[in-house]
């Protein structure tokens, strides 16, 4: 397996997307079933800024499966937040280092 590292980056318009309470607990549902989303949160620039996108860390086999778990999250509206993927190498998690 491979991990992967997801940055979005949002519009201004998906603010309105997260204040969905509806749709905010659809998306943590969904990343709760994807134990392969090991890690993701919302950025800001700032502490005291409004989210402006975010960030994942995806254990799986291929780039097309991290973007099957991208196109059927509740929160991705492709209008409004678009994304890159990356390849990543770890170190110190378990004190072992994979590049």
């Amino acid at each position: 397996m491979t991990r992967w590292v997801v940055i979005f980056r949002d519009q201004p318009e998906m603010l309105k997307i997260r204040s969905d309470k509806a749709r905010r607990d659809a998306h943590v549902s969904y990343a709760k079933a994807h134990p392969e989303l090991l890690i993701g949160g919302g950025i800001k620039s700032d502490i005291e800024a409004d989210f402006c996108g975010a960030l994942w860390v995806v254990e799986a086999g291929s780039r097309q499966e991290v973007e099957n778990l991208i196109a059927a999250d509740p929160f991705y509206v492709a209008q409004y937040r678009k994304y890159e993927i990356f390849t990543w190498g770890k170190i110190l998690e378990d004190q072992t280092v994979t590049l």
